[in-house]
Parts: C-alpha cells; sequence; structure tokens
C-alpha cells in the first residue's frame, strides 16, 4: 500500500507501517499544498491513503468521489500517536478506496 504522510503526522509512525510505502508530503514537494490539492495530487500519483491529523478535512472537502482512503488522527503530537500505533495501523491496513477513519488518540 502506498501511504502519504500529511505535514502534521509524526515521522516516527512510519516505522509502525513497515509493510508499507510511506512517503512524507513534504518529501513530494507537496507540503504547501492545500487539502483539496493534496487530496488531488495523492490520487493522481496512486497513493491509496493518506493520514493526516487535520480533523477538518471532512466537512472542507467532499470525500464522496474520492478514490483515496483518508485515516485521521485526533492529535498530531508523538507522544499521543505513539501510544495507539496499533490502532493506526489497523486502520491503514483497513482501509479501502473512498474510505475515511478517524482514530482517537488520548488528550494532552
Amino acid at each position: 500500500m502506498l501511504i502519504l504522510f500529511d505535514n502534521n503526522v509524526p515521522r516516527g509512525l512510519a516505522r509502525t507501517l513497515n509493510a508499507h510505502t510511506v512517503v512524507e508530503a513534504r518529501a513530494r514537494g507537496w507540503h504547501m499544498f492545500k487539502n483539496g490539492d493534496l487530496l488531488q495530487a495523492a490520487e493522481d500519483a496512486a497513493f491509496d491513503v493518506i493520514v493526516t491529523s487535520d480533523k477538518g478535512i471532512k466537512y472542507q472537502q467532499n470525500l464522496k468521489s474520492r478514490k483515496i482512503a483518508l485515516v485521521v488522527l485526533s492529535q498530531g503530537r508523538w507522544r499521543l500517536v505513539r501510544q495507539r500505533l496499533e490502532a493506526i495501523a489497523a486502520a491503514v491496513n483497513a482501509a479501502t478506496p473512498g474510505s475515511y477513519t478517524e482514530v482517537k488518540l488520548p488528550i494532552a
């Protein structure tokens, strides 16, 4: 599975998803893209999943016609993300084209 990490996702999460190919938006030069442009670029580049902590994306974008899956983390801080690595990996592994999954993380 080809996974794109949005700018707000901690790099350490990639180690948990080592069965997949993980690319950071910054590595593609996409770090300045707004959500709609990022979604389109990721779909055009054949990414399967975007992982982000932008909870507003479902309100800002029409996701119904999207082929890419979204996994949204409720927090983007590594110390909170690392407490739910298994749940995040399960959400990524279960992602299907066009799906939207939120993973709740502990509150700081």
